[in-house]
């Protein structure tokens, strides 16, 4: 309580201290707060938004389905600044989880305390199209773990993203874009982290983490960033297509999801390491209303399952990594009255050394957009068969609110 007290002040003192000074004008979804220095040696801009969502799942025993189980929950609420310091040069993010999904996994590399942070990074454009990254926040992964979680096309995230996502960590990014043409651009992004997942704090356990991502866009830039938001909301006049790969390499690692899940500890107490490789290929098109995302994922580690010293015994837990590929295709249209139709594929096939079952997914949204991606209604349907029995059925509506 004490942590959430000290935050609501903070909150408060910087409200009263900036309203003393001039505030720039602003409007619903563009800021809560937008603030710059008289003398133009900094900014700030506060952005606070938070998810509601309504769960019902049906499982089913193989004769029937079951009574159907329901939750309501507050699926994310966050508190974001970003701007830039002494320099337009000099920008920097910070963003701070409150709901219990975003603050949950204390363990004790983190000393067991609530993980609120969730970026806190500066990125310094040192010279032409360079930038220089530094602190915590994602890893240039699938382009459907990078979009924003507020601007989403479907409640949330696919089981690909789930299973076999980068996610973020803490370290430096060098990032570069490339112009091949009048209107071909390549952008390539480097990153060398901790590879332990975010916020630990007790020391690097294995190896650094390595990720590599190229990027090329044919048809020049999306409209707002649009390569990195789901739904075509600015309804692009001429196609726009983003095709991406990246490489991700964890040396040593020693969590079951190589940046997340469960440690792999020994009987002893030491941790089990194994490099692990995760490789990513998609795509983002827009046109006229329409869009696609296409996603391939594909993890395998150096010896998945974990050994004690000896190299041969399993350890007691039977710690094994998450390996296997996975496919994710997406589409949707935006009507001109601002509901849109979407659809989701999804197919995951894991490694036989895991002991899980094939999953292949299909899922139907339909969205109504009142302010873009900063207010708007979901809800969408999926049904989901494991090893090819039937297995769920799930309905989930719910709303974002994004100042």
């Amino acid at each position: 309580m004490n942590t959430r007290h000290t935050l609501i002040g903070i909150f408060l003192l910087s409200l009263t201290s900036l309203y003393a000074q001039e505030i720039s004008d602003t409007s619903f979804g563009k800021g809560l707060i937008n603030f710059t220095a008289k003398d133009s040696s900094f900014s700030i801009k506060f952005a606070p938004r938070f998810q509601m969502r309504s769960n019902s799942s049906w499982d089913h025993d193989g004769e029937k389905y079951d009574s159907p189980e329901h939750n309501i929950l507050i699926r994310r609420a966050r508190l974001k600044f970003d701007g830039y310091a002494y320099s337009p040069k000099l920008k920097y993010k910070i963003e701070l989880g409150l709901s219990n999904r975003d603050i949950s996994g204390a363990n004790q590399f983190n000393r067991n305390t609530p993980r609120y942070i969730l970026d806190a990074v500066l990125m310094w454009n040192f010279a032409g199209n360079w930038e220089l990254w530094a602190g915590q926040t994602k890893l240039p992964g699938n382009v459907e773990r990078v979009v924003s979680s507020g601007d989403l096309q479907l409640v949330d995230r696919s089981l690909l993203n789930s299973r076999f996502n980068i996610d973020r960590d803490i370290g430096i990014q060098l990032r570069h874009k490339t112009f091949l043409g009048s209107n071909f651009i390549m952008r390539e992004k480097f990153a060398l982290t901790q590879g332990e997942g975010r916020n630990v704090t007790e020391g690097n356990e294995g190896g650094l983490q390595y990720t590599a991502r190229l990027e090329f866009l044919p048809f020049g830039t999306f409209q707002s960033k649009g390569d990195y938001s789901q739904s075509d909301l600015k309804r692009e006049s001429r196609p726009k297509l983003m095709a991406g790969f990246t490489y991700n390499l964890n040396q040593d690692g020693v969590r079951e999801r190589s940046f997340a899940g469960d440690y792999m500890f020994r009987s002893d107490g030491s941790l089990y390491e194994t490099d692990i490789t995760t490789l990513f290929a998609d795509a983002m098109f827009k046109y006229n209303g329409f869009s696609f995302m296409g996603e391939y994922a594909k993890r395998t580690a150096d010896a998945p399952v974990a050994t004690e010293a000896d190299g041969i015994t399993p350890t007691p837990d039977e710690n094994i990594v998450l390996t296997g590929h996975a496919l994710n295709l997406q589409a949707g249209y935006l009507f001109k009255s601002n509901y849109e139709i979407a659809g989701r594929f999804t197919a995951v096939d894991y490694e036989s050394v895991t002991g899980a079952l094939p999953v292949k997914q299909y899922t139907l949204g339909v969205n109504k957009f009142l302010v873009g991606h900063k207010l708007k209604v979901q809800s969408d349907i999926s049904y989901t068969t494991e090893n090819g029995n039937e297995d769920n059925i799930r309905f989930r509506i719910g709303f974002d609110v994004h100042f």
